[in-house]
């Protein structure tokens, strides 16, 4: 088919909804155009060359999959013609491997003999009145088809309530065969044929004939094939169809039993034709419908000549097969002699998985108008333009409408042509003929443009083109750039874009769009460009900024010593004018040193990059920490603390936190929020060239080995560290040895000594990183680095200069690789740090052959772990997404589906939106927003006011309907609170230098804040809250997958974080993200967290724990005997009383012996447990009826008893103490267990605020709103654990949507097929052929309103610039009404005569 651009002006036809449904054979019939019976796929004459057998499965008449080849039917080649159906009748019916499954549910809910559903007329009366009393929904639908299968499948065994038929049991029985099994239901048919004595026949209807010895009857196993089973479907009654939940106007029950093949057309089954050898490889589907016709004509011929049953059986059973294997060639359980001699590809096959037609060919698409190449840094390009070769802007092209303004450009382009860059690769005139301007006379097509003719032009600088790098995990992964052709091979971007897109240059290629249409363009500069994407919707945080080179020119030209005469610094300042701001005014300062020198610091000529000169009225001002800051804010001795004020830097050294992305405190991000993007954009540009030429030209940035050479100090101060940790190590090992090493909490001693070693050795590393901060010069490169946080970090520049470290693999240190030793090289059951991993070298004195080894090994769990971890959080992401994509925000704040389901009543509770949040925990940054007003408003001519005066000031103002309509309650609150703590300290320190009004202004300068400043501070807080409102029909749902699943890339596979103490492991990272979106039931590591009533008691814990943990009777028993008495056997459980004391158990002999009897494997009754005393008790052994050996029974109770448990809930409890608060030490229990109810009303927990790590089990004790607030809490738990910060907005959503059904439901195959309507939508996902099927059988109606399916169908979906549509009320005047000849009244003549009066 030709590729057209879409238009969606004048366009009639829109696809509304889809039906699914089951075609009867007269529908196959009616859309086919040829019956098919020759089972040659060729003729035999081949003299004319290769020809189609007429009637065969290649018939012309079914298209053509040739590119010369003219379909026979509509004449038409192979681009316009769509192909065209035929069809095959089979000589008998068969089952249809897609409804199989539904033919046996059909057999189990109807009467075998009357045809009808197994269900009483009351039952029929109810289920037929919730079925047509309203309109069901897909999921209800399916919920309901079960509810009546459930109780149609107790009615087998029984009579049926209409004709009161004794029905067997109907199940497979093998491939594609149904049993019908009377055999179970004995009873039921005796009862019967005693009420129907009197001559009624209750038998199988299938067979017709009548059974008269009920022995016979009782023993019967019917095999009910295609045959029967079309012949009792036909018969099932119309007002029962209903109670299947089938649409009879798309399909009846006997539809489901194929008697007619639909044979596709030729266009997608091709034969390829081989240059190499005769005749063709044919596609499967054609080569399966060969062998259907040539069985057709078999089981034909065999009826023909009488041939003996069997022989038919067998021709019926493989045509079964064969029409399978066409639906589904990877079916199982296909017999050995009828298995095919390779797997063949059928139609399941073609449409499911990543290479199917729904996600290969409908979802995802190949495009038209791209170019991919690899790509390379330009720090002189803006952050908004792309380099692009001058070879793809030659290929990219767009169309441009000749206007009389553009009319002469567009004729020097034409006579440019395809190969001059700026030219024209094709002209298309108003008669829709396109031209190829390499041929032809270009100078006379030039003459002859005309206004309203298509010109598609080169990509020519200033074009807006889409710049993509995958895999895109989220929105930024692909945006609008302004292109600048340049020469060369490569795509260029400035290396500020490199966070969001996730690129580097060692190899990287990025793909390139060029939007075909104005709107697209349109789109894509408004909501597409890099300006308006500077930061990220995960939570705020900028993600373009300045990085690596940028910043550490930034840290080298900020430092205090920096000087430059007046030469160096314009030749400095003359990098801000160039490119497309060449115009900008930039102003030298006045010098900051006079004599013996004219000299500019290098903080001035940064602060022009903010606020190149007087002119500009950019003033931000900031106040920040950088790593090595000490104390005394600006006095700090390392020059670290960053003042800028009214943009100008006062004193600090610019870092990654004032200059780089991820960070709040970051210049662009204050330029942006108070500003504008394009105001950050080009202050980043500014950075990159000042930075980029002060490092090449004036200081020279470079690394060699002489700045990892340790010194003598360094080499000394390393051996005694690594001395005393292997001395450390020694003692450890002795102390195991002798027997005296204390364990752990829930470890061995083993356990315990690789847990300390492992600690002690892996401490050396990060010591000697802080040794070699101290010990290097400051001129060390990789220190500069580290310090400024461009690249690297300490323990880097430790492991190259000092000394590798211990090597951990999976959080342990390197076990046995041989027998009783990890190397060969070390001796047996060594335990020394050499032999466990630890590496003393480093990679300046290099590594010794077992060193290197170990380090190879952690590298490999390294590379392992990152594979995995794509491919998990990539299938974790597609989940999200597709459970989450047609979320949308409302006109009215609320967050629905597609099909309208409330997700959420507001959302996020304010509906603000997370990318605008400029504080860590508020809106607005009110420290701030008060500095910049202070700036922007100097009011010289106004009096301070006092601290009173200004709160009455924002009282009143903030009282106002004007003020507070449409914000939020919370945040008046918040902005009140805040000027009432400015006050209260502006009046302390009033107090405390006796200011007062009277007192001069000078006084209070510090303090200073007027009438029209608080005012002005006040409106601009409400600005930006309204600011930071989510738009409307703004995609919610995708931003929440994209915020989730982006960073859970970045997160480790296998971690476990203890909780407090070193044997409580909880899973994190990406498998603990994937529990808590799959919502499972069992997951790997429950923990209860339980609050107690008296905290701060440690003998209340104890006791507490003595309640939850589980005790079993052996620990709590001396000993147990076996008594053997001439009268009676016993069993004697001495009890330790005084251990009982000790451990504080609340245990007597009593509950003991209840806890005996309750136990289901100790099978006593409670009269033979006897308490003889506090300490002693006697159960006695009696016979059972199973077994009569008093010595066994009594083996066996001596078996079972050490393990009963007398008390508690849990495997394992452990006190975990919080000494964050050394005064109080606040005690807490964690609990390895997820029965939470048993240990919520344990005496000595506080229930309401302890909790557990288990959604399900949370959900089902406390109920679903605290499984939503678990959920929230885990999430975030999990992320900040890994040092990611989402909005809390996005996981609000997430929890809203597992839980708006009032259970948890997982983000899996199955919580989607409860949570989605559309088949559709279910069948791109995953079990595509299952939901296709289905959808078919309900007879459902997919009314195309989610992403998925627009997609699908290529209609614009409902969300963003789609959700709404533009009107234009067009002023018409309404036309005169036409003069007619009949309006003359001359020509008008009466036909009677006027008579007067």
């Amino acid at each position: 088919m030709p590729k057209d651009q879409y238009r969606s002006t004048g366009e009639t036809v829109e696809v509304r909804q889809v039906a699914f449904g089951v075609h009867t054979p007269d529908e196959i019939g009616a859309m086919s155009h040829i019956r098919c019976v020759n089972k040659s796929l060729y003729n035999q004459d081949q003299s004319k060359g290769r020809q189609a057998a007429p009637y065969g499965v290649l018939d012309s008449k079914l298209g053509t999959s040739n590119r010369a080849g003219i379909c026979e039917t509509c004449g038409k080649g192979l681009t316009d013609c769509l192909g065209h159906f035929g069809y095959i009748d089979l000589e008998c019916p068969v089952f249809h491997y897609g409804f199989f499954r539904e033919c046996i549910n059909i057999l189990q809910c109807v009467c075998k003999n009357c045809a009808s559903v197994l269900l009483s007329s009351d039952d029929k009366a109810k289920f037929r009145q919730r079925i047509l009393s309203r309109q069901l929904d897909y999921v209800a639908k399916k919920h309901m088809h079960n509810e009546i299968l459930d109780k149609c499948r107790k009615m087998q065994g029984k009579a049926c309530p209409h004709c009161m038929y004794v029905n067997g049991f109907v199940k497979k029985a093998g491939m594609l065969r149904i049993m019908h099994d009377r055999t179970r239901n004995k009873t039921s048919r005796k009862k019967v044929s005693a009420k129907g004595a009197d001559g009624d026949d209750y038998d199988d209807g299938d067979d017709g004939e009548k059974k008269s010895d009920d022995k016979a009857a009782i023993t019967e196993i019917d095999a009910v094939d295609a045959t029967k089973c079309l012949q009792l479907f036909t018969r099932i009654p119309e007002h029962d169809v209903a109670l299947l939940l089938m649409n009879a106007d798309l399909g009846r029950p006997e539809n489901l039993i194929q008697t007619r093949v639909l044979v596709p057309p030729l266009c997608i089954r091709p034969s390829v034709a081989s240059d190499f050898r005769a005749g063709t490889n044919e596609d499967d589907l054609t080569v399966k419908l060969t062998e259907m016709i040539f069985l057709n004509d078999v089981i034909e011929r065999h009826r023909q000549t009488n041939a003996k049953p069997q022989m038919i059986v067998e021709d019926r059973d493989f045509l079964q097969l064969q029409f399978a294997l066409y639906v589904n060639g990877e079916m199982s359980g296909v017999p050995q002699n009828m298995q095919p001699k390779r797997p063949t590809k059928g139609i399941i096959q073609r449409l499911k998985g990543k290479e199917g037609r729904f996600r290969q060919n409908l979802s995802g698409k190949r495009v038209d108008f791209s170019g991919r190449t690899v790509i390379s840094p330009d720090p002189n390009l803006h952050i908004d333009q792309v380099g692009v070769p001058v070879h793809m802007a030659k290929i990219l092209t767009f169309p441009e409408l000749v206007t009389r303004h553009n009319l002469e450009r567009m004729r020097q382009l034409v006579r440019n042509g395809p190969d001059l860059h700026p030219g024209a690769n094709f002209i298309e005139g108003k008669n829709n003929i396109k031209k190829f301007l390499k041929y032809g006379n270009r100078e006379q097509i030039a003459q002859n443009l005309r206004v309203g003719d298509t010109v598609e032009r080169h990509l020519c600088d200033g074009d807006v083109v889409l710049f993509n790098r995958q895999p895109s995990l989220h929105k930024l992964s692909i945006m609008a750039h302004k292109a600048v052709v340049l020469p060369h091979r490569t795509l260029r971007f400035n290396e500020c874009v490199c966070t969001p897109y996730n690129a580097d240059f060692d190899g990287d290629e990025m793909n390139i769009h060029m939007p075909q249409t104005y709107e697209a363009r349109a789109e894509a500069v408004t909501l597409m460009a890099t300006t308006a994407n500077i930061v990220t919707p995960r939570n705020g945080e900028p993600l373009i900024g300045a990085i690596q080179d940028f910043i550490t020119g930034g840290y080298l030209l900020t430092h205090k010593d920096e000087m430059f005469d007046r030469e160096a610094a314009c030749q400095l300042i003359s990098q801000l004018v160039a490119g497309r701001d060449s115009g900008t005014r930039v102003e030298l300062p006045h010098p900051a040193l006079l004599k013996p020198r004219v000299l500019w610091t290098g903080k001035q000529i940064f602060s022009l990059i903010l606020k190149p000169s007087r002119d500009s009225n950019v003033r931000i001002s900031l106040r920040a920490k950088n790593k090595k800051y000490t104390k005394n804010e600006d006095l700090c001795v390392n020059d670290n603390y960053v003042i800028l004020r009214n943009s100008e830097l006062l004193c600090g050294r610019m870092d990654k936190g004032t200059m780089g992305s991820g960070s709040k405190n970051s210049i662009f991000y204050l330029l942006l929020r108070d500003y504008s993007a394009q105001h950050a954009a080009d202050a980043m540009w500014r950075l990159a060239r000042v930075s980029a030429y002060f490092l090449l030209s004036t200081k020279g940035f470079s690394i060699g080995i002489g700045d990892v050479t340790p010194g003598p100090s360094l080499v000394a101060q390393k051996k005694e560290l690594v001395r005393v940790g292997y001395a450390k190590c020694s003692d450890n090992i002795r102390r195991l040895e002798q027997g005296t090493l204390p364990a752990q909490p829930g470890c061995t001693e083993e356990q315990t000594l690789e847990a300390l070693c492992l600690k002690e050795l892996s401490s050396i590393r990060d010591k000697t990183g802080n040794i070699c901060t101290e010990e290097l010069h400051q001129t060390c490169s990789p220190l500069i680095m580290a310090l400024c946080g461009s690249k690297g970090s300490f323990i880097n520049i430790s492991q190259m200069a000092t000394c590798v470290g211990q090597q951990a693999i999976s959080g342990h240190r390197v076990g046995n690789g041989f027998e009783d030793r990890s190397l060969p090289h070390f001796e047996r059951n060594t335990k020394d740090p050499d032999a466990r991993g630890f590496v003393e070298d480093s990679f300046f004195s290099g590594l010794t052959p077992t060193e290197f080894f170990f380090h190879t090994m952690a590298g490999r769990e390294g590379l392992v772990d990152t594979a995995v971890k794509t491919a998990e959080t990539g299938y974790m992401q597609r989940r999200l997404i597709k459970s989450l994509e047609d979320m949308m925000l409302h006109y009215d704040s609320s967050v629905r589906s597609s099909t309208g389901d409330v997700i959420q009543f507001e959302y996020g509770a304010d509906a603000l939106d997370p990318a605008m949040i400029e504080g860590k925990d508020n809106v607005i940054d009110f420290n701030r927003v008060l500095e910049l007003t202070k700036a922007l408003y100097r009011c010289a001519d106004e009096e301070a006011e006092s601290p009173e005066i200004l709160v009455r000031l924002a009282e009143e103002t903030l009282s106002t309907k004007r003020f507070s309509s449409d914000v939020k309650q919370y945040f008046l609150e918040q902005l009140l609170r805040f000027v009432r703590d400015l006050t209260t300290s502006m009046r302390q320190s009033w107090d405390k230098f006796g200011i007062t009004m009277d007192t001069p202004a000078i006084h209070k300068a510090p303090w200073r804040l007027t009438r029209t400043q608080i005012e002005q501070f006040l409106a601009m807080c409400r600005s930006k809250y309204l600011r930071a409102k989510l738009e409307p029909a703004t995609a919610v749902g995708a931003i929440c997958a994209q915020s989730i699943g982006e960073p859970a890339t970045q997160m480790t596979l296998k971690t476990f974080h203890f909780a407090g103490v070193a044997s409580m492991n909880i899973t994190q990272g990406v498998p603990r993200i994937k529990e808590i979106i799959n919502a499972s039931k069992a997951i790997a590591t429950p923990i209860i967290t339980a609050t107690l009533l008296n905290d701060g008691d440690s003998e209340f814990a104890r006791r507490v724990k003595a309640r939850v943990e589980q005790t079993t009777l052996g620990e709590i028993s001396e000993y147990l005997e076996e008594v053997y008495l001439p009268q009676e056997v016993f069993v004697l459980i001495k009890l330790a009383i005084e251990r009982i004391r000790l451990l504080q158990l609340e245990v007597s002999a009593d509950t003991i012996k209840y806890a005996i009897c309750q136990d289901k494997k100790v099978k006593v009754k409670p009269n033979d447990v006897i308490v003889q005393s506090n300490s002693v008790i006697t159960i006695r052994a009696s016979k059972t009826p199973t077994n009569q050996n008093l010595s066994h029974i009594v083996q066996e109770l001596m078996g079972h008893l050490p393990h009963v448990v007398v008390k508690g809930v849990a495997s394992r409890a452990v006190i975990h103490c919080d000494d964050t608060t050394p005064d109080r030490p606040v005690y807490k229990l964690l609990v390895e267990s997820d029965r939470l109810l048993d240990v919520l009303s344990t005496y000595g927990v506080r229930p309401e605020r302890s909790g557990c790590n288990n959604i399900i089990e949370v959900s089902k004790v406390l109920g679903i709103e605290a499984a939503r607030q678990q959920i929230i809490t885990e999430m975030r738990e999990t992320m900040e654990g890994h040092g990611i910060s989402v909005d809390m907005r996005h996981l609000m959503l997430l929890a809203d949507l597992m839980t708006r059904t009032g259970e948890v439901v997982g983000i899996t195959r199955h919580g989607l097929a409860k949570m989605k309507e559309s088949a559709l939508m279910l069948a791109s996902f995953e079990k595509t052929a299952d939901h296709l099927f289905d959808a078919a059988y309900f007879g459902q109606h997919d009314d195309v309103t989610g992403v998925s399916e627009c997609i699908i169908l290529g209609k614009p979906m409902r969300q963003g610039t789609g959700f709404f549509n533009l009107v234009y009320n067009f002023p018409r005047q309404p036309p005169p009404p036409a003069t007619l000849v009949f309006d003359n009244p001359e020509l008008h003549t009466p036909l009677f005569g006027t008579t007067t009066t």
